[in-house]
């Protein structure tokens, strides 16, 4: 057989494999199969049931992690179908909560998690930095489809989740992002590109395990860290230069560092810093319509002041500006920040890191505030937003005096550290210990909350970033702006706060239910790209004339996250989904795979 038959013959293989038992006869035949596999052709339903019953067999969040992290591998179709179908369900096992265990253990049970992969991204160390171009090349030459990435998540491992610097074992926070890029926006998982920086790591726990998979030195100084990444996206951008990136769980201070470097450069966004900020405010601008009085009597305390902190609050600090027209300091004054060595103001004692002198308090006159009791005793807050990865940090007892202070308005209350051994609280001691008023909004998924005495159910906000950074995503590899401006993110924050339902309302909910995440992720990306046109930064001119014929207002500058139906129409067109049926999906990977 010539060189260019055994090619076909393989790609043949590849895709009959891909199909499984949905394998129609004539492939069966033409790949010499009789006899060699069960007589049995089933459709894509039947594949799903037996998947959907082996996932449920698992008996630990875990096994189940791995289990659908080997599916990936083998029916990249399967396993999206039975994501979108349990989304609910399997969310959390893919991303957070589990992924969390998952990185925790992601050196010992990494050749098990990616059956008949090579590769699945790519680990670039300091020593593979000078060879940058030479190790892109090898990811491409093992790629089995032809098209380039269009979409990468990066990080160096260094600050993952609430759980701190776990080097190589990050790697599972990139895969797991991307798979909600996937599921929830519809980015085709053909062209997704995870990457570990593994620079090192200063966790003695795993330069000390015999089975840790990455580099067993300590991470570098700032000038070679800085060196290293500048010739790593200088090359990502240059084999990929349509190709966003987003940044993903770097320690506070390279995160923005990292993010001021290059979002004038390439197209880029920061999760931890834009993501939460967005997801969160999306969920805020809900709870403030809720919370009983007006917008410039909320007096909002921060329990932690990383990267994400930060970030959320100067998103809602732009709320503040943008929507009710509060100047910006009188908007900055309505924030305080509390940290591991009590509230932050200017003349506290210590040298602030460069993110928190924004915030730092210079109205405290001698007043200073070691605890969070003391601290929420002279702040007085409407408002109680936890990002310290502290557990149980909002005790019963500040619950309690969180209701107590504010008898006229509903107590806004969000623990969004995760995991969930993380969590400032759960769901129920807030309902709990607010007597059911609580505006609530976790970073970790907790349980509905069934109140004693009347039986009336409800449903704790999740602010996971899941609802935005997906849309955020899908928005500009559509439509290629130069540059991701806040703007751009505030619109996607107005666009989410706009997506619920009349009966989400109706329920005091503060989020769209998660089974709505594709039409809310369209609806999002939609009014991404509509304000990307209206600032004049997009490159697809595409979007130009569909924003300008469909509304001749398209150019006005105010940030309200709106967008056409015509708009909503075309996103949704673009979306990937999984294939229906097994000729669907042959049709499609003939056309994408190498020849």
């Amino acid at each position: 057989m010539s060189e260019t038959g055994d090619s076909r013959r393989s790609s043949m293989e590849l895709i009959g494999a891909k199909a499984g038992t949905a394998m129609p006869v004539e492939m069966r035949q033409a790949l010499h199969l009789r006899g060699l596999v069960p007589s049995s052709i089933e459709n894509f339903s039947k594949q799903e049931l037996r998947a959907y019953e082996q996932l449920q067999a698992k008996s630990t969040s875990l096994e189940k992690y791995q289990f659908l992290a080997g599916l990936r591998c083998i029916n990249v179709n399967l396993f999206y179908r039975l994501v979108l179908n349990h989304l609910r369900e399997i969310a959390p096992l893919i991303y957070t909560p589990t992924v969390a265990e998952a990185c925790l253990n992601y050196s010992h049970i990494y050749p098990f998690l990616y059956p008949g992969k090579t590769s699945i991204g790519l680990f670039i160390t300091l020593d593979d930095v000078e060879n940058i171009d030479a190790v892109i090349a090898n990811y491409r030459e093992s790629m089995q489809e032809v098209v380039d990435p269009e979409i990468s998540v990066i990080t160096d491992g260094s600050r993952i989740l609430g759980l701190g610097d776990l080097g190589v074992n990050g790697m599972a926070i990139p895969i797991g992002k991307l798979q909600l890029y996937v599921a929830a926006a519809g980015l085709n998982p053909g062209r997704t590109l995870p990457i570990t920086l593994d620079f090192g790591t200063n966790t003695e726990q795993y330069l000390n395990d015999p089975l840790y998979l990455g580099t067993r030195q300590r991470r570098p100084d700032d000038e070679t860290f800085y060196a290293a990444t500048e010739k790593v996206i200088s090359a990502l951008h240059k084999a990929f230069p349509g190709m966003l990136i987003q940044f993903e769980d770097f320690s506070t201070d390279h995160a923005f560092e990292l993010l001021e470097r290059w979002r004038n450069k390439i197209l880029c966004f920061n999760d931890d810093i834009q993501g939460t900020g967005s997801v969160i405010l999306g969920g805020f601008i809900s709870a403030v319509q809720q919370a009983g009085i007006p917008p410039n009597w909320q007096r909002i305390l921060f329990v932690g002041a990383g990267s994400a902190g930060v970030g959320v609050a100067k998103q809602l600090v732009d709320y503040f500006v943008i929507e009710h027209k509060i100047p910006e300091e009188q908007a900055k004054a309505m924030f305080w920040f509390f940290d591991s060595r009590g509230l932050i103001t200017a003349n506290r004692g210590d040298k602030l890191a460069d993110h928190k002198v924004y915030f730092a308090r210079h109205d405290n006159s001698e007043a200073q505030c070691r605890t969070l009791e003391e601290t929420l005793e002279y702040v007085k807050p409407t408002a109680l937003i936890g990002l310290s990865t502290v557990y149980r940090m909002f005790s019963e007892r500040i619950l309690k005096r969180m209701n107590e202070i504010n008898k006229v308005s509903r107590p806004i209350i969000f623990p969004l550290s995760n995991p969930e051994t993380k969590a400032e609280c759960t769901f129920e001691e807030a309902m709990v210990h607010t007597n059911n008023r609580v505006l609530f909004a976790s970073g970790t998924a907790f349980p509905n909350y069934i109140v004693p005495e009347t039986g009336e159910e409800h449903v704790p906000g999740q602010g996971n970033n899941m609802y935005v950074f997906p849309a955020i995503g899908l928005g500009g590899v559509l439509a290629k702006p130069k540059t991701i401006t806040d703007s751009m993110i505030f619109a996607v924050s107005k666009a989410l706060a706009s997506s619920l339902t009349d009966e989400e309302r109706a329920r005091g909910e503060l989020y769209p239910r998660i089974e709505r995440i594709r039409d809310v992720s369209a609806a999002l990306a939609a009014a991404f790209i509509t304000q990307a046109v209206r600032e004049g930064l997009v490159e697809e001119k595409h979007w130009t004339k569909i924003i300008d014929a469909s509304s001749p207002e398209a150019r006005n500058h105010i940030i309200d996250g709106s967008f056409s139906r015509r708009v909503l129409g075309e996103v949704k067109t673009l979306m990937w989904s999984p294939a229906a049926s097994v000729e669907q999906y042959i049709v499609e990977a003939i056309t994408t795979i190498k020849p």
